[in-house]
This record gives structure tokens, sequence and C-alpha cells, in this order.
């Protein structure tokens, strides 16, 4: 993992004032070490009135353990397992779980060991909102976007629910305005909608919601590639500049690259993690 210094002088550092990254060092180091809150889920009420403000007209209410749905359906809030261990984390989410490690908006050092907030999805809430791919409900629920259109101009395929394809115009619009030397970190795109599992694992992907996006495959980086090293720590590898990630962090797309396990090229729009507060 790269030191703070190492950090600094990454591409994710350019342009950004020195000053924000020190503060941000100060006050991680002042916390509790991530090990000891890897799993600092909000009180349940707080939690409940997230999805609620997340999910406007989709999402009514949390009424004991069921999350309500505007159509009458419901869902388990809370499975009950408590503690769960990473993996158990991964595999067996429940809608609480989703928000047990928050999502650390804006320019942070590189991820603590298993912290990869965003990275566990409960798939019967995001069937629910977005539609089973395998069943076929996400593809009428998709819009074009012309990705870039002063530099690029292709179309790619969203998610026209919860405001979804309206974010990414937005983001779009906005990294269509960055200078030509981000343009290598832009386009061409590796993909948006596809109906596939997560690799290695039996879990539907945020793709085949038609909520994600992968840009940069040729400065991508993916914990995959290079293995998991004896002990578990990761070796943290990012050539993906922070002036873009903060972009899509301000529409409400957590970055991959926030996670332990990283996929520097994978963004998806994940409202409960990135209330408009946060951003």
């Amino acid at each position: 993992m790269q030191s703070s210094s190492q950090f600094a002088q990454s591409p994710m550092f350019s342009g950004v004032n020195a000053l924000v990254l020190v503060l941000t060092i100060v006050l991680n180091c002042v916390r509790p070490a991530v090990g000891d809150e890897l799993f600092a889920r909000p009180r349940r009420e707080d939690a409940a009135a997230r999805f609620v403000a997340a999910y406007p007209g989709i999402v009514i209410g949390v009424e004991g353990n069921d999350v309500v749905f505007k159509d009458g359906t419901r869902l388990p809030f809370d499975d009950g397992k408590v503690p769960k261990g990473i993996e158990d984390w991964l595999e067996n989410t429940d809608i609480e779980d989703m928000l047990a490690q928050p999502y650390p908006a804006g320019l942070v050092p590189p991820p603590a060991k298993d912290h990869d907030p965003g990275r566990a999805r409960n798939e019967a809430f995001f069937a629910k909102v977005y539609g089973d791919c395998l069943k076929h409900e996400v593809e009428p629920k998709l819009v074009d976007i012309v990705w870039l259109p002063k530099k690029y101009g292709h179309k790619i395929k969203f998610s026209k629910i919860n405001g979804a394809a309206k974010q990414l115009r937005a983001v779009s619009e906005e990294l269509d305005a960055l200078p030509s030397k981000f343009n290598a970190d832009l386009f061409p795109t590796a993909g948006t909608y596809n109906c596939r599992k997560v690799a290695g694992t039996k879990h539907m992907s945020s793709h085949g919601h038609g909520i994600a996006i992968d840009i940069a495959l040729k400065h991508a980086a993916y914990w995959r590639w290079f293995g998991k090293p004896p002990g578990g720590i990761i070796r943290y590898r990012n050539r993906i500049p922070f002036e873009i990630v903060r972009v899509f962090e301000k529409h409400g797309f957590i970055w991959g690259g926030k996670w332990h396990h990283y996929d520097t090229m994978h963004f998806e729009y994940r409202p409960e993690l990135l209330m408009p507060e946060a951003r």
C-alpha cells in the first residue's frame, strides 16, 4: 500500500491543494483504526431515513424490520446476523449492511484492509428498484446517454430509474469540460449495462442493474489482476486522477478505487452512500 507521501505524488493528487491531504490524513489518524470500526453501522432510524431520502418515491418507509416500497412490497431490513465477518458481509448482505462501511467522499488515503464501502449489495433491493436483468426487467428502463458529446460522442445505456441517467448526464457534461490531458482516462468507456455476475462470485454486478460505468481501461487497476498476496494486504494501485473522481462523487457515484479490493475503472450510482450533504 502506498505511503501518504507516495499517495500525494500519484495522479489522484493532481491539482489538489496539499493542505487538503494533510488535514485528511490527520483526521484519519485521530480516528479509531478502520479495523476497529470495520462495520460502523449508523443508528437504525438514521439508516432507514437515508434509504427513504436516497430513493424518493420508491422506498416510502421502514416499518419494524421491513423496508416498504411504494407498491406495498416489503423486504427485510436486517437479517439479525451480528456481528458479520468480511466474507459473510459480502456474501449475505442485508439492506442495513449496505451502510455498514461509510463511504469516504473526497480526497482520502488508500483504503485500509477489508474496507470496501459499497461493495456489499443486497440483490433483492436492487432488483426491486432497478429490475432483474435475468428476467429482462432492466432493458426497458435503460435510456441512451451521449458520453462526452464534445470529446467522444458515443451513446451508452444507463437506467433512468431514481435519476441515475440524469446524474450520469451531469457527470458527462462536467467531465467534457475538463482539459484534454484527462481524455485518456475518460474514453473509450469499458462498458455500462451488462447482465453479468461479479467476477469470482455468484452475485449480480451493478452493471446488471444499469447503474455502473467503467472508464479508462488502459489506465485501470483491478485487484484480481494482481492476485491476493500473503497476509491479505493488497498493494494499492491507481492512475485515475482525483479530478475525475470528484465529479462522479458530486453526483452520487461511488468509486471502486476507494475499496481495499480496488477496481479503479468502476463507478456506480449509490445515492444512499453519498447523500447530497456528503458530496
